[in-house]
């Protein structure tokens, strides 16, 4: 299992879906919550709302994800951790474009990195309610 103390700050982003369940909207349907995270300090440095019919973000959405997240950061990782059998193709293809080694590891050797975002998560959806 990977741990936050295994890395520096910036050397390694993770993607991951925050939600559990869908986030339901009545007037665009139900979206997934995918957020881009920094594996040793668990800042989450932006997020983007993807529809449940999409696989993962358009190349749009990865590349203003990617730009916001580096502006935020001063930079950009050496490594792009996603989870095994997710985000195929725009995370790894925009990683790819900027330098960055896109990695697909098992979503359980992430869950500790993960784990305490997504619980956070599930808390502020269901009102504070675990």
């Amino acid at each position: 299992m990977l741990e936050p103390n295994q890395f520096e700050e910036d050397e390694a982003w993770v993607v991951f879906q925050l939600n559990d369940a869908p986030v339901r909207t009545e007037q665009d349907g139900d979206f997934n919550c995918i957020a881009l995270m920094d594996a040793a300090s668990g800042f989450i440095f932006g997020t983007a709302f993807v529809s449940v019919a999409q696989a993962e973000p358009s190349v749009f959405e990865v590349r203003k994800l990617f730009n916001s997240c580096s502006e935020r950061s001063g930079g950009t990782p050496a490594t792009l951790l996603l989870p095994k059998g997710q985000f195929q193709t725009t995370f790894p293809s925009e990683a790819k474009r900027r330098g960055i080694t896109a990695v697909h590891v098992h979503e359980t050797e992430l869950s500790a990195l993960t784990s305490e975002a997504t619980q956070g998560f599930r808390e502020h959806m269901q009102g504070g309610r675990a």
